[in-house]
Parts: structure tokens; sequence; C-alpha cells
């Protein structure tokens, strides 16, 4: 990994991170589908804006258009949603370390569908040391009044299982068009704000008015950050790292969030959620592992 590609890992990981908090803060005033229809937005502005001034845009990407819309379904408005869902019912810190499942996923689907090496002994307890940390999350044999949304949970699972699709298929499906890396965000992001603006209730939009902190945090952070850049330099991993290392920059976030919710938050980190932390590390850990 050069030092360019070096950089872009790290930043990414950065702003993933931050993401949690923002979706948290919104989440108090309008609805997670709300939410991703304003990330959506305010992302794809300064992306559309960038991708007229180099004139990227040609007829025949559109008979790559099917490609570019399960992209936004799967990478976007699936992901997006089921991240703030579950994100509204849980502290940002523990959906932030929860997001570190997106490479078990990534994983298990990239050896289902690209046909990779059998899968060896080491990345066997990847897999289970990640699925354990995140039940040490859920505890579903808990009932009390203080245990962990299992809603909120699920949301989180599903988004990681949404985005980690997601790389296997752009890695199969749109890394061989050759596209740069500003042409496919445009594209994926433009589409799944066409589809958000089917789909959204626009009652109460206004409602994120009323903090200043949360709507800054939505259109900078979540927005330009978190969905305009973030899947620039998205495509740029993928493109240079491929589909499984790539999504291996997940690593971040989880570690960024804890840290964000516990001193811009105010949130408690209990021994659970470190220790799930570790698992969960641990398991991305051995599954880049090739060695037995």
């Amino acid at each position: 990994m050069n030092q360019k590609t070096f950089i872009a890992f790290a930043f990414l990981g950065l702003i993933w991170g931050t993401n949690f908090l923002f979706m948290h803060q919104a989440s108090r005033w309008i609805s997670p589908l709300q939410i991703v229809f304003l990330r959506v937005l305010f992302g794809f502005l300064p992306i559309l804006a960038l991708a007229c001034w180099h004139r990227v845009f040609r007829r025949q990407h559109l008979r790559h258009a099917h490609h570019f819309v399960v992209m936004a379904l799967l990478a976007t408005v699936i992901y997006y949603w089921a991240f703030a869902s579950g994100t509204s019912l849980l502290l940002s810190g523990i959906s932030g370390v929860l997001s570190g499942a997106i490479p078990l996923f990534s994983f298990i689907m990239a050896a289902l569908f690209l046909r990779q090496e059998p899968m060896q002994k080491l990345q066997v307890v990847g897999i289970v040391l990640g699925f354990a940390g995140v039940l040490m999350i859920a505890r579903p044999w808990a009932v009390s009044a203080d245990s962990i949304s299992l809603a909120g949970v699920g949301y989180m699972v599903l988004g990681s299982l949404s985005v980690g699709a997601s790389f296997v298929y752009a890695r199969r499906f749109l890394a061989p068009l050759q596209l740069p890396a500003l042409t496919l965000t445009s594209y994926q992001i433009g589409a799944a704000l066409l589809i958000l603006a089917l789909v959204t209730p626009f009652s109460g939009l206004s409602a994120i008015l009323h903090s200043p902190s949360a709507s800054l945090g939505l259109v900078l952070g979540l927005g330009l950050l978190g969905t305009g850049v973030a899947y620039l330099i998205y495509y740029f991993l993928i493109q240079r790292l491929g589909a499984v290392t790539a999504s291996s920059v997940t690593y971040i976030p989880p570690v960024v969030a804890l840290v964000i919710g516990v001193v811009f938050a105010g949130e408690a980190v209990t021994a659970t959620e470190l220790l799930s932390l570790v698992l969960i590390s641990a398991g991305v850990f051995l599954l880049q592992r090739r060695d037995l």
C-alpha cells in the first residue's frame, strides 16, 4: 500500500467513524429515512458539480445503468437506512463497534461469489470470533429494561450485510469497466437520490433545523464528507486494493466511533463493548491471513 492509498484508507476510516454520532444526533429530530435522504442530497450536489466540471458523463454509460441501480441500493439506500435506523436505537459508540462486522460479510460474500481460494482454518476462526463479538453486544439472552435493542443490532447487521455485498458487487461488475471513481460515485449517488425521493416522507423534515449542531453534522459530516467524499475514496480503494482488502478499512470506524461517543457525547463504555471490539477486530484480522 503506497502513501497515497494509505492516506485515503485512513481518512475514509475517520470519516465513517464520525458518521454514527451525526446520525444519532439527527435521529432525535427526523426519521431514519429522512436522514438518509438529506445525507444523500447534500452529498450528491457537490459530486454532481464536480462531475459536470470534469465532463465525466457519457451516453454509452447508460448500458450499465442496472449496475448503478444495484450499487445505489446496496451501498447507499439500504446501507444508510439500516445504519440510521440502528443508530437511532443504540448508542453511537455501540453502533460503531457493530459496523466493524462489515468485513465479515464482505469475506463471506466474496467467498461465495468471487470464487476465491477455499476458506482456511484461521478464516473460519475469524468468522466465529467476529460474530461472537456481535452476539456479546446484542446479548439476546438478556431481558431487562436496560438491555441492548435487538432491533437496533438487527438493523446494523442488515446494513453491514448490504455494504459488504456492495464491495463484492463493485469488484465483480464495476471495477472491470475501468470507469473513474467520480463517474461511478455520481451514478450511484444520483440513482440513490432518485429512489429516496420516491419513498421518503417529507412531512416534518424541517424539524432538523431546530438543532444547528445536528443540521451541520447532517449536511457536512454525513452529506459532503460521509457520502460525497467517502464514495470517491471508496471506489478508489476498491480499484487499488480489491474488494476484501478495501473493506478492511472498517477496522478504523469502530475505534473512532467509541472514542467520539465517549469524548463528545458522554457515552459510557463498558468492558463488554471493549471486548466485543477486540473480538470483531481479531476476527477481521484473521480473515486477512492466508497461512494456516
